[in-house]
C-alpha cells in the first residue's frame, strides 16, 4: 500500500520555491539552467546536440516503441545501490549546470532535502533515487532518449520548451495533423496522467517503481515522474491540459526542484559515510533486487 502524506511540509509559495538561501548555491541563481548558444563553449555545445537529437526523435511513434521495449521490465535486475552506483560512469549529456557523474548529484539532492526536512525520510530517498532512470544509457538507450528536459508527444510543442525556435524543425510530427495542433491527440484538460511524455529517466523510474511495488508515498512518485517537467512547472505551458489536481502536483515538484537543481555544485560529499543511512531507507521503501 502507497502511504498517502495529506499535508504539505512547508507553506508552498511559488514565488519562494525556486529561490534557494545563498549558502548552497556556488553560482548566481541566473547562471543555473543557461542554454545560450555559443559553438565555442564545449559544454553549451554538447548540451545543444542533445536537445537537437532529442526534438528530432522523440515522435509519438518513438515513444511507443519504447514504451513497448522497457516496459517489459527485461533488460536486467539489481537493486537499488547497484544501479545507483553504475551512474558513478555517467555525466549527463544534457546538463548546462554540472560536469560530474550524476551520484555526486544524486547524493547532493538527498542531503539538502534531508537537512530541510530531516522528519520526511521519504523525501530524501527521493532525491537520492530521482535520476536512477538514467541507467538505461548502459543498456543501448543514446542519452537524448535518457536525459533532458521532457515534454508531452503528439499535440503542439511548448513555446518554453529550450531550444524551442529551431530544435524540431525535422520532428515528423511537426507535420502530422493529428499531432501539430494545440490539443493534439489529447482532450482538453485530460490531466497530466493522461498525457504521452517524451521518453526519458523520469518516467521509467516512475514505471519500475510502480511495477516494483515501492511504498514510497504518491507525492514522491510524481516527483520522480515531473521532475524533469520544465515547460509545465516553470515555463507555464500546458495548462489547457492539466487539472487542478494536477496544480496539487506542480507545488510538490517544485519544493523538489529546489533540492534538484540549486545543489548542483562541485562540493562532492563523503558517499561511503552515507550509505548506511540511505540503504535503511531503500530497505524500508525499495527492498530487495528490482526488475528494470
Amino acid at each position: 500500500m502507497r502511504i498517502i502524506v495529506e499535508e504539505h511540509p512547508t507553506i508552498l509559495d511559488v514565488s519562494e520555491l525556486l529561490r534557494p538561501e545563498k549558502s548552497f548555491a556556488d553560482k548566481e541563481l541566473g547562471k543555473f539552467r543557461d542554454y545560450t548558444v555559443d559553438d565555442t563553449d564545449p559544454l553549451k555545445e554538447r548540451v545543444r546536440r542533445t536537445y537537437k537529437l532529442m526534438h528530432t526523435n522523440q515522435t509519438v511513434e518513438f515513444v511507443q516503441g519504447r514504451h513497448q521495449d522497457w516496459l517489459k521490465f527485461d533488460h536486467f535486475k539489481a537493486n537499488i545501490r547497484e544501479a545507483l552506483e553504475k551512474l558513478n560512469d555517467l555525466v549527463d549529456e544534457s546538463d548546462p549546470d554540472l560536469d560530474l557523474p550524476n551520484i555526486v548529484h544524486a547524493f547532493q539532492t538527498a542531503e539538502r532535502a534531508r537537512e530541510e526536512h530531516p522528519e520526511l525520510d521519504w523525501l530524501h530517498l527521493t532525491g537520492l533515487i530521482h535520476d536512477l532512470g538514467k541507467v538505461m544509457a548502459f543498456y543501448g538507450e543514446p542519452q537524448w532518449a535518457v536525459v533532458g528536459d521532457t515534454f508531452p508527444v503528439g499535440c503542439q510543442w511548448g513555446e518554453s520548451i529550450v531550444y524551442r525556435e529551431d530544435s524540431f524543425d525535422e520532428n515528423v510530427d511537426g507535420a502530422n495533423p493529428k499531432y501539430n495542433t494545440k490539443n493534439g491527440m489529447y482532450k482538453p484538460k485530460c490531466g497530466l496522467a493522461g498525457l504521452t511524455m517524451s521518453w526519458g529517466h523520469d518516467e521509467f523510474l516512475y514505471r519500475v517503481l510502480v511495477h516494483n511495488k515501492s511504498t514510497l508515498p504518491e507525492q514522491a512518485l510524481q516527483m520522480i515522474r515531473y521532475h524533469s517537467f520544465y515547460p509545465w512547472h516553470s515555463g507555464g505551458d500546458y495548462s489547457h491540459l492539466t487539472t487542478e489536481k494536477d496544480e496539487v502536483t506542480k507545488q510538490w515538484v517544485l519544493m523538489f526542484n529546489r533540492y534538484d537543481l540549486y545543489t548542483k555544485c562541485t562540493k562532492i560529499p563523503d558517499l561511503e559515510a552515507l550509505w548506511p543511512y540511505y540503504q535503511s531507507l531503500i530497505d524500508k521503501y525499495i527492498p530487495g533486487e528490482l526488475e528494470w
